[in-house]
């Protein structure tokens, strides 16, 4: 039983290039498409009120902290990213820090940049499934991720994500540290 409202079209044996998925995103900007590192299509359904707010929140937060230090870039889940092991993905907020950033091209600035973000926040609205956003996430891991926070209000818990340990869970309400990798960024994650 599907419990996830978003559709998953296997292309695995169709070969669509990077340039294509690009293409194909821009004729429908009125779908959020992703691409799984399996070659997968997922065509993501919008989110909610609730789950927009929340979402909304986390990306506020993390600009409001990274305009105070200048560290790197923070992006909204418009934006598709290019995974190195394979993938187009599209965090609810992700950041890039600066050298990495600056090290794309403009054109590469301007696609889909081909690079994993050094942070991200998913978010599980009502209706996704946990196990597609564990996937996702270790796709993220694979590719490079320094730190991913899986916020899943329907357990009140929040995964957190670090390349080479066990995935943590930790039970709301908590504050989550930026770490090293955001130093000095604190999220304060109230019971949903």
């Amino acid at each position: 039983m599907r419990t996830s409202s978003q559709i998953i079209l296997n292309l695995t044996n169709v070969g669509l290039s990077d340039e294509q998925f690009y293409w194909l995103c821009q004729v429908n900007q009125d779908w959020q498409l992703e691409r799984t590192a399996k070659g997968e299509l997922v065509i993501m359904p919008p989110v909610g009120g609730v789950s927009g707010n929340r979402e909304a929140d986390f990306i506020t937060d993390l600009n409001l902290w990274n305009r105070q230090t200048k560290l790197g870039k923070v992006f909204s889940s418009s934006t598709i990213f290019r995974l190195p092991n394979g993938g187009d993905r599209s965090p609810d907020a992700a950041w890039v820090n600066n050298q990495r950033w600056e090290s794309l091209t403009p054109e590469e600035q301007e696609k889909f940049p081909p690079l994993c973000p050094d942070f991200v926040i998913e978010l599980r609205s009502r209706t996704d499934s946990l196990r597609e956003l564990q996937e996702k996430m270790q796709e993220y891991l694979n590719s490079g991720l320094q730190l991913g926070w899986l916020i899943n209000p329907q357990a009140q818990q929040v995964e957190i994500y670090r390349p080479h340990q066990p995935v943590e869970i930790i039970q709301l309400p908590t504050s989550l540290s930026g770490e090293k990798i955001l130093p000095g960024f604190m999220l304060n994650l109230p019971v949903f």
